[in-house]
């Protein structure tokens, strides 16, 4: 999982999307806080070709900044930093990823923003997630 993660994120940074799309299993979802990138990324190519866009338009550059695995679950959580150079902002935050046991490939990333609460917004969750689907406490 640290190698696929890692790989992936070199990927990212060469801004080459078809290399991006390697690292995601077939119908691979990337979720996001609301507001943010028109809702979740659905399908690896899709995924590439946005991260490719950031990198030809925004100079942007991730890393690793801390990585935790449970194989026992086929999931890892990491600390990430994404610089976007030509605007001179620096992002930080975490993803949880799930992986495919079969393949080893990335199903599913939730990714969290360190940032202050959204002004305006009644519910702080990642935008398009199932959260009842999946066996989260939820009011309405």
């Amino acid at each position: 999982m640290k190698d696929v993660i890692h790989g992936y994120f070199d990927a990212c940074n060469t801004g080459d999307a078809d290399a991006v799309a390697r690292f995601f299993a077939p119908g691979a979802v990337h979720y996001f806080p609301p507001d943010m990138y028109d809702g979740p990324f659905r399908g690896g190519e899709a995924i590439g070709a946005k991260w490719s866009w950031a990198v030809r338009t925004l100079g942007s550059h991730w890393t690793v900044d801390q990585i935790i695995c449970d194989p026992d679950t086929d999931r890892a959580v990491i600390e990430w930093t994404h610089e976007k150079t030509k605007a001179d902002v620096v992002l930080r935050g975490d993803e949880w990823y799930h992986f495919d046991p079969d393949t080893g490939l990335i199903t599913e990333i939730r990714a969290y923003y360190a940032s202050p609460q959204a002004a305006g917004l009644d519910r702080l969750e990642l935008a398009g997630y199932p959260y009842a689907e999946r066996g989260y406490a939820a009011s309405s």
